[in-house]
């Protein structure tokens, strides 16, 4: 009997992979692959399609289930594919119950979820990091996205249950945790009193001294609240390393995003957080060709790499999804937004490049990592010199690096 479970995606979906792995494997599913899809692009939403018909051809007496973002949002088209035997809600897919009956599609209805349900895990297979959710959906719309439709309304754990999961992560042994959800800064606006995210890290870092490294997914700036910011300027446990979800670097842009920072807010924000956490690096997802972006709407877009200092930098191009306010807009011509999103790349690759010059010669202390890499405070990669145990701590010189990743002397 095996149960393997194909990933696309966010941290989140990660994490939502080993609770699907037991689950599946607890019903006593035999030879059955479990792809658990994302939807944030049509690109995403394709490979899904891929992998599914791949499986299928390479192991044809396989059972296939699909689940996640795209499974949420477009059922009935991943049911019509012969190779596909079920078809699983986000919400769904995380109840034991649903993995023991037989049902080809069971897909309810994401928006009346009202509650997140913190699901224990010890260990998440093949990372060093431990993930735990504290909290899941989205309240915003924005005129590009689809994934409120696929996730529902923002949720939250509760602050005690938080802080015992990651007792009990540290416990078993991890060092470093990341906070993951799909708008980890909106933690709270559900629950009584309304913690917010800097409140619920605090908790952490006091109820556990022992956890070496706290770490955060990537955050809205926008919805930033005061103890986030005390916490990033006096708590060295928290880790300087922030990803911000951008976008765009024009106003206009924004606006039609509807998104609710404006160019001079990234710039400001990322200003202050450098001035309470000099050590701090920026990472930050910005979209190449939205609809009617001209090319001097682009070109702030990469000035605002550098004018942000965005050190790990995530590009997406434009990608349409069916439903949204962005998709009835005056599309950019595809090899326009494959261009832009080139040229952003490469801006990223220079900034990368010119972080990686300022770390030759120091000192950083890594956590190992599979496949002989570590991870800095800042999330930088160092390739080790010499091979060292998953999940140890290990203090290196920094001798250069290859344009990607620092190395190790």
């Amino acid at each position: 009997m095996s149960v393997d479970v194909v990933t696309f995606g966010c941290r989140l979906n990660v994490y939502e992979s080993e609770v699907i792995r037991r689950a599946a494997a607890g019903a006593d599913l035999a030879d059955t692959v479990v792809v658990n899809t994302c939807a944030v692009t049509s690109q995403a939403v394709k490979q899904a399609r891929q992998s599914i018909r791949k499986i299928k051809r390479e192991r044809p007496d396989t059972r296939i289930v699909v689940t996640g973002c795209a499974a949420q949002t477009e059922p009935a088209a991943f049911a019509n594919m012969p190779e596909v035997d079920r078809v699983l809600g986000n919400e769904e897919k995380l109840d034991p119950a649903i993995w023991r009956s037989h049902e080809k599609v069971s897909v309810g209805d994401i928006m009346t979820v009202a509650n997140a349900v913190l699901h224990p895990l010890d260990t998440i297979a093949h990372h060093t990091r431990a993930f735990l959710q504290v909290q899941n959906g989205c309240d915003h719309r924005c005129t590009f996205c689809i994934i409120p439709y696929g996730r529902g309304n923002s949720r939250s754990v509760p602050v005690v249950d938080v802080v015992a999961q990651a007792r009990r992560l540290v416990e078993s042994g991890h060092r470093e945790i990341v906070l993951t959800g799909v708008d980890i800064t909106s933690y709270g606006s559900n629950l009584p009193d309304a913690p917010t995210l800097g409140a619920l890290v605090k908790q952490i870092l006091k109820n556990v001294p022992e956890l070496e490294r706290l770490r955060l997914s990537s955050i809205d700036s926008v919805e930033a609240d005061n103890d986030l910011l005390d916490a990033l300027a006096n708590e060295s446990r928290l880790m300087p390393h922030l990803h911000l979800s951008l976008q765009a670097g024009d106003d206009l842009v924004l606006k039609r995003m509807k998104r609710r920072h404006s160019r001079a807010d990234a710039i400001a924000f990322t200003g202050q957080v450098r001035r309470l956490r000099p050590d701090v690096i920026f990472g930050g997802d910005i979209i190449a060709g939205f609809p009617t972006e001209t090319e001097e709407m682009f070109a702030r877009s990469l000035d605002l790499v550098i004018e942000c200092a965005l050190t790990h930098l995530h590009v997406f191009p434009f990608s349409a999804r069916p439903g949204t306010p962005a998709a009835r807009m005056p599309q950019v011509q595809h090899a326009i937004v494959t261009e832009r999103a080139r040229r952003l790349r490469e801006r990223g690759g220079e900034a990368l490049r010119k972080h990686l010059d300022s770390e030759i010669g120091g000192q950083r202390r890594v956590l190992v990592e599979r496949g002989g890499i570590g991870r800095t405070e800042q999330f930088t990669p160092v390739r080790l010199a010499a091979p060292a145990i998953p999940g140890t701590m290990l203090d290196v010189s920094i001798a250069g690096h290859d344009g990607r990743q620092l190395l190790a002397s």
